[in-house]
């Protein structure tokens, strides 16, 4: 038996004339934690979509186990023992949590020639798997009244319910907090100590350093290198991945902080207790606190997502009535959303359908849409924001994970907000794209705009944020200045 649980050698793939691959070579030993990195677009989901058969490689053979294998459907590869936790989440959201873990294969039990799903045994079976794996999740609720990071972990469960040889995890921390970021690599641990292999696709540094053996870099669709963490340290790697030394992840370029222009007083709603602050223009403000905080439904009170709520809200010293989005973007407000899938994007319209949705007038002239007047401001837009694209007609869907989230952003400029709220804006994305949005908002704040930052990654609150309220439960339990803010204390107020 060789070490080596897989090999994929040579691959290659093409789209369209395009190539995805380039003669790509992948190597994992059975037991270990493997990282596949590099920047979105950089060809490491059309690897792990042909080593499980949504793809047939244009060149190229797969051994697993030393045996030559070609994979023709999903089902397939799951079958051999390869199973895959997507970052963008799959669940049948009006389904129960149970019903989604065991979809397909339900437990059945017979009454006469009656056959039925024995509800009870797969309940029960899910209840086991979440004992052993630290999930504190209830099989019998539907999965839409769950949390991104709850979906998450359910999707996780789901893969390790397959007793699978290799798993593939795709971003799986990126909507986890630190506690459950804990839980997770204590389970991988487990599953590395039962001989299952674990590839890896982050984007975070700590993270890999922290939990995988060895890595493989890809760019461009070509293989850049491979070897054992221990031999490269994380500037290699990020050189590595981008071509180029990136000496700032968090560029904070200064800008003038000034008059208060959003305060916000006294506002609660169904997670939301009597919460109160100000945002200035020039400013930055960090919104910490670990998931379920009450981040988010901070935000979606302040933007009307879910009516009105009581309190008071003044933009530039003046009181303003919000009751709905729309109301919100009036007032030159602006919300980029937590999850860009279901949120954020239509992923089947095109790219720029997608930008200008949020404020169609801009694109009239003469009282009907002008496709010449669209085109320009949607061309000066993506050229600001740099989003790299094929074709403006293109759908969404057809982008990679970190220029779907550029043009969130873009859709969200458009409407030219002088408040802008930013929920996990950087979520799972690769370290350059990350660079590149982070310059943006600093820009955005030089320019004046008030600025609300949500991030359950705490390099990036502590880098790119002037000042940070941490919360707990729907309250503020704390507010910290850039000068005086840590990890420690953050972490301190959240707990």
């Amino acid at each position: 038996m060789t070490d080596y649980i897989l090999e994929m050698k040579n691959i290659s793939m093409n789209f369209g004339g395009v190539y995805a691959l380039k003669d790509v070579s992948f190597k994992v030993r059975r037991g270990e934690v493997h990282a596949l990195m590099g920047e979105n677009g950089a060809g490491k989901s059309t690897l792990m979509k042909i080593l499980q058969g949504i793809f047939p490689p244009v060149k190229g053979e797969i051994l697993l186990n030393g045996k030559n294998i070609v994979f023709k459907s999903t089902k397939e590869a799951l079958d051999h023992g390869i199973a895959m936790i997507h970052q963008e989440l799959n669940t049948v959201r009006k389904m129960r949590v149970a019903e989604n873990i065991y979809l397909g294969r339900e437990p059945i039990k017979k009454f006469g020639f009656i056959k039925v799903i024995n509800h009870k045994k797969m309940h029960a079976d899910a209840a086991e798997l979440f004992k052993r794996l630290n999930v504190d999740l209830d099989p019998k609720i539907e999965m839409l009244e769950y949390s991104v990071a709850k979906s998450q972990l359910a999707e996780i469960a789901k893969a390790v319910s397959y007793e699978s040889d290799i798993i593939i995890m795709d971003e799986p921390t990126s909507a986890l907090t630190e506690e459950e970021v804990v839980k997770l690599f204590k389970t991988i641990e487990l599953l590395k100590g039962k001989g299952v292999t674990i590839i890896y696709i982050s984007h975070k540094m700590d993270e890999i350093y922290k939990i995988c053996d060895s890595v493989t870099v890809l760019r461009d669709g070509n293989l850049i290198g491979s070897g054992d963490l221990d031999e490269i340290d994380s500037q290699k790697l990020i050189a590595m991945m981008v071509g180029r030394d990136i000496s700032e992840v968090f560029p904070k370029l200064e800008a003038d902080i000034t008059t208060p222009y959003l305060e916000v007083r006294n506002i609660n709603s169904n997670k939301v207790h009597d919460v109160t602050f100000t945002v200035h223009r020039g400013e930055i403000l960090g919104l910490a606190g670990l998931v379920g905080a009450g981040r988010t439904e901070v935000a979606r009170a302040i933007f009307g997502v879910d009516g009105k709520p009581s309190g008071e809200i003044l933009i530039d010293g003046k009181p303003v009535s919000i009751k709905s989005p729309r109301d919100a973007i009036k007032n030159g407000m602006v919300m980029v959303p937590e999850d860009r899938k279901i949120h954020g994007t239509i992923l089947k319209l095109s790219i720029s359908d997608n930008i200008v949705l949020s404020k169609m007038e801009k694109c009239v002239s003469k009282s009907i849409i002008s496709s010449k007047l669209e085109n320009k401001l949607v061309d000066e837009l993506v050229e600001r924001i740099q989003l790299k694209f094929g074709n403006l007609h293109d759908p969404v869907s057809s982008l990679s994970g970190g220029n779907q989230q550029k043009v969130v952003v873009s859709k969200a400029l458009f409407t030219d907000p002088e408040i802008i709220i930013l929920d996990e804006p950087t979520r799972g994305i690769d370290v350059k794209t990350k660079s590149e949005i982070h310059l943006l908002i600093s820009k955005l704040a030089q320019q004046g705009k008030a600025i609300i930052l949500i991030s359950s990654e705490m390099p990036e609150i502590l880098g790119i944020c002037d000042r940070i309220l941490v919360l707990k439960e729907g309250r503020i339990k704390g507010e910290l200045s850039r000068s005086a803010a840590t990890q420690e204390k953050i972490l301190e107020l959240a707990f």
